[in-house]
């Protein structure tokens, strides 16, 4: 398998849905949590990307085996082991290569923290390999843009902030007598889990784009996903009001003091993020518009990210 195949099975250009979360839980633990574990926040980066590079080659590996639409622009161009005509061994043999390498940078930061990040983990693995594998894959279904907004905007920028705190015990458990008792200290966690609601929104909706450009092909190829299930026209209204709320969302957050002041800059990119959606209105295609709404992650996501850095260096 050559470099270039190799990236385009594991569609290394998607991975900004899992780096950008992650940049932002770097930034925020500096900025709300004045603390940074380098070495172990390292080791879940080497294992996360792993991960979202897994699923993905599992996910275009489980589209090719369960496809009946074998022709038109979707599956010839977007499909790597059909575009080039890769060995099913090897790319078995990659994705069992990047399961493993998850798993053992994934111990490695277990060891370095405490048994909630290794439960955490375990979690979203399994979410990770659901969501493609299976009698039937979360990523066929009406879910998808739940799981995969929640995992990668949720629970990336999370773990990156709890391999950092948790010493300071943000999830604790204790046995009194016949009681457990689960304990969550939400002055640490609720700044975090609102701050990443942004990630969620912008990662759930390049989700929900991928599939309203695909509706004629997932239905042929029996993947009944929300706009299958909604009707086109109700998943273009629901994909415009996702970014309404993620801009909400920012000045709740300032309001609370969980995001500073000068976060409200990243306001300034609406009307862009508004014309995108406006574009994606009018045509909805792999090829020509569903760009529009990675770029929309960029377009809300880094600014957030910036401003957040310049309160930390100010």
């Amino acid at each position: 398998m050559s470099i270039k195949s190799f990236l385009k099975l594991v569609e290394i250009q998607t991975k900004i849905a899992s780096v950008t979360p992650f940049a932002f839980g770097v930034v925020y633990t500096l900025f709300r949590y004045g603390t940074f574990n380098v070495l172990s926040v390292l080791f879940f980066f080497i294992s996360m990307l792993c991960f979202d590079m897994f699923t993905t080659a599992l996910n275009n590996y489980k589209d090719y085996k369960r496809a009946i639409k074998r022709e038109g622009y979707n599956y010839e161009l977007h499909n790597a082991i059909s575009k080039y005509k890769l060995r099913e061994s090897t790319v078995i043999i990659t994705i069992i290569t990047l399961f493993t390498l998850a798993t053992a940078f994934g111990v490695l930061t277990f060891i370095r923290s405490d048994i909630w990040m290794l439960m955490l983990g375990m979690m979203c693995f399994g979410i990770g390999i659901i969501y493609s594998a299976g009698p039937l894959p979360v990523s066929r279904t009406p879910l998808g843009e739940i799981f995969s907004g929640g995992t990668m905007g949720l629970m990336i920028p999370f773990l990156v902030v709890y391999a950092s705190i948790y010493g300071q015990k943000p999830i604790s458990l204790a046995l009194e007598g016949e009681i457990i008792n689960l304990s969550l200290n939400w002055a640490l966690i609720l700044p975090i889990l609102l701050s990443s609601l942004p990630a969620v929104f912008c990662i759930a909706n390049i989700m929900l784009a991928n599939n309203i450009c695909d509706i004629e092909d997932d239905f042929t190829n029996k993947r009944y996903t929300l706009p299958i299930l909604i009707g086109r026209r109700k998943a273009l209204y629901l994909f415009a009001a996702i970014y309404i709320l993620s801009y909400l969302d920012i000045i709740l957050c300032v309001i609370l003091g969980y995001l500073p002041p000068v976060s409200l800059l990243t306001l300034l990119a609406a009307y862009k993020v508004y014309k995108n959606v406006k574009a994606f209105f009018e045509l909805q295609t792999k090829k020509d518009t569903f760009a529009l709404s990675v770029m929309n992650l960029v377009l809300i996501m880094f600014p957030l990210i910036v401003t957040v850095l310049l309160a930390v260096i100010f």
